[in-house]
């Protein structure tokens, strides 16, 4: 049969237009607004370096696990801190649902870091830690809360109010009587009077049935308080329970809290549903099959790609196919390493040539846009002290980044691994130092947009067979335009190196990137983790400043290497780590004045003029001598002391007069752009 062109364009748009309706997960409701968002106060809690790891491990496990089972726990107990997480779905979510809220409340709740506990409540989903076990509590006043909604429009007619009243009452005690025999959830609509009420319990799957019980007959009362608000919304440490005169559910939660005799009539409604789907289905397809050999007969037609247009015609777009197969499959064995957002391994591309592939752990449709545009902008890098990005490829199950491969390790596994180890002499950690400083002066100021990598440390720095750097692990980095002065966000990275305004208030600026440079160059100059405190000394970072105040910085100098450094050199280099780690970032230098100083020896040092800030000053209670000095003036706001503005700003402007041309000297200063 010959169909004409134009009747099989509408048959087709018409059946994808219905198949979208059907199945497409952008039209499912996660219901992920925010109920209530609770974080323990941070000034009551000793900050230790392992918490955000740990709490990075529980949130990465109860991922794993949410989507499928629709409620998780999980525990770190091995060393303090103890770390306790719990997540929970509602019952009536699909798996898709669920995953969408889960990965909102965790957004929301990483807000609370480095606070010992914190939870968030979403009209669709729960998720908490704690440093205690608290998995059996139901009630508890510290973290119980009801909201209220709008008032109804019957607040002036008294037999009204009674009558809703008495729905939402027979509306609480269906749903609580529902959960006791259904897993610890309900759902049910009292549709008698002017006014419909539907309500919503779910306890966690932690609780037994008794404490289910007693903690929504105490949520219960607590919305019953918001009488005659049109909506109340009651959270225990528990359970959740809900009202409203608005519908807030899909049907499937009523099919599912349903025990009663009208479940088999359910059951054929959705045998039927599910038929008609599956003829839907194949009408699509067999309308699809049919326009295909049609369009194949008349030359094709272009194709639909789940990748962009841009990526798919340029030289970064990797095949799948090739990259699994160039890494073995992705064989343990080709495995050089795992970060925050995924696993690398050494592959061989049919050209021969040795690339490093990077594993990604996420992959959601959103997501794949902002990580084209992330692509576009890091393949851009040219220099020689940050790793190459070749490519990427999207269209598989999951998502690659392909770099060019360094052939030695990390600077960590140089400086602290006990089995891969090497002693560098002061000359290569001098040069090892400034190939930091020149890569990240490039990356801040060397391109149109800036670029903040927000995780350096000695493990995101890469180092070859020359000991050359190159900064690496761009799975955090966040870019902006010069013109903008800063961005908040939410607080990542790794504890020891983060900036105390990002730390305490999300600010991200580029001296943010400052900051833990300082503690990169003084961990290298010293071969000593800022994360191990020596009974004496404390930190590295506090022994450096005690020795400096003391005119003996060099003292802090790795020990192994004698006296064969420069000792000039040295202590500008400490120093320099010192000026960098400043409280205010007023205070810090920018990079490419850093460079400047490293390279240019006649360039004096300008004086730090306070200790370097710790992650534990955290501890100090606002009216305490450390902060005394410190003002705030808005939410993402500059800690700043007009006393050290003044000192610094005279310093830094003289070094400011040639710093554009000090970094981007460097090899391959060329932005390169998506052919």
């Amino acid at each position: 049969m010959h169909f004409p062109p134009r009747y099989l364009e509408h048959v087709t748009f018409i059946s994808l237009i219905f198949f979208i309706f059907l199945f497409s997960p952008c039209l499912c409701d996660p219901r992920t607004s925010v109920a209530n968002i609770s974080c323990k106060p941070r000034t009551n809690v000793s900050i230790n370096s392992d918490l955000f790891p740990k709490y990075m491990e529980i949130m990465g496990t109860l991922n794993d696990f949410i989507s499928e089972n629709k409620s998780a726990t999980y525990s770190v107990s091995s060393t303090s801190p103890d770390i306790y997480g719990l997540a929970k779905c509602h019952n009536d979510l699909s798996q898709d649902e669920c995953k969408l809220c889960f990965v909102e409340a965790k957004d929301k709740l990483n807000t609370c870091i480095p606070a010992p506990g914190g939870s968030v409540y979403l009209d669709g989903c729960f998720l908490r830690y704690e440093n205690y076990d608290f998995f059996d509590e139901s009630v508890q006043k510290n973290s119980s809360s009801f909201v209220c909604g709008v008032p109804t429009d019957i607040t002036n007619d008294q037999y009204m109010k009674r009558d809703f009243a008495a729905r939402v009452d027979r509306a609480i005690a269906n749903v609580t009587s529902m959960s006791i025999v259904n897993k610890g959830f309900g759902a049910t609509i009292v549709k008698s009077g002017l006014l419909a009420v539907y309500a919503l319990g779910q306890c966690w799957d932690s609780l037994d049935v008794e404490i289910c019980t007693k903690c929504l007959n105490n949520a219960g009362d607590m919305i019953r308080k918001c009488l005659p608000a049109a909506e109340g919304k009651a959270m225990n440490a528990g359970c959740y329970l809900r009202y409203s005169s608005n519908k807030f559910f899909g049907d499937g939660a009523l099919v599912l809290a349903d025990k009663g005799p009208t479940k088999r009539k359910n059951m054929w409604i959705i045998a039927a549903i599910v038929l008609l789907t599956i003829l839907g289905i194949f009408a699509i397809l067999g309308a699809f099959l049919g326009y295909r050999r049609y369009s194949k007969e008349q030359g094709g037609t272009k194709r639909v790609h789940k990748i962009p247009r841009a990526l798919e015609t340029s030289k970064l777009n990797f095949k799948y196919e090739m990259l699994e197969k160039a890494t073995g499959g992705f064989d343990p064995l080709n495995k050089l390493g795992q970060g925050g957002s995924g696993s690398v391994y050494k592959g061989i591309l049919p050209d021969g040539k040795t690339v490093a592939v990077k594993r990604l752990l996420y992959n959601t449709r959103q997501w794949a846009e902002e990580f084209f545009n992330e692509v576009n902008l890091i393949s851009g890098i040219q220099h020689k002290n940050v790793v190459k990005l070749l490519g990427c490829s999207i269209e598989g199950p999951e998502s690659l980044l392909v770099f060019d491969f360094v052939s030695n390790k990390n600077l960590d596994q140089v400086l602290f691994d006990k089995n891969k180890r090497q002693f560098l002499s002061w000359t290569e950690r001098f040069q090892v130092i400034l190939g930091i400083a020149e890569g990240l002066a490039y990356l801040h100021e060397g391109n149109k947009a800036k670029i903040i990598h927000r995780d350096i440390k000695n493990s995101n720095i890469l180092v070859d067979e020359l000991l050359i750097p190159k900064i690496a692990d761009f799975g955090l980095a966040r870019r902006f335009a010069p013109h903008k002065t800063h961005v908040s966000t939410g607080v990542a990275g790794t504890l020891g190196y983060l900036a105390p305004e990002y730390l305490l208030q999300g600010c991200l600026t580029e001296k943010a990137d400052v900051y833990s440079f300082g503690v990169v160059a003084i961990e290298v100059a010293c071969c000593i983790k800022n994360n191990v405190f020596v009974s004496d000394s404390g930190s590295v970072l506090q022994s450096v400043w005690r020795n400096y105040k003391l005119n003996k910085i060099t003292e802090s100098i790795d020990s192994r290497l004698m006296s064969d450094f420069q000792e000039q050199e040295a202590s500008r280099v400490l120093q320099l780590g010192l000026l960098c780690t400043q409280t205010r970032r007023f205070s810090r230098p920018s990079m490419s004045q850093v460079v400047r100083i490293l390279r240019d020896k006649e360039t004096e040092v300008p004086v730090p003029m306070q200790p370097p800030f710790q992650n534990s000053s955290l501890l100090a209670p606002p009216d305490t001598t450390s902060r005394s000095s410190l003002t705030k003036d808005s939410l993402c706001s500059e800690w700043y002391s007009t006393d050290a503005m003044s000192i610094h700003s005279s310093e830094f402007a003289s070094l400011s007069s040639s710093q554009s041309s000090d970094f981007s000297t460097s090899e391959s200063s060329t932005l390169l752009k998506i052919p």
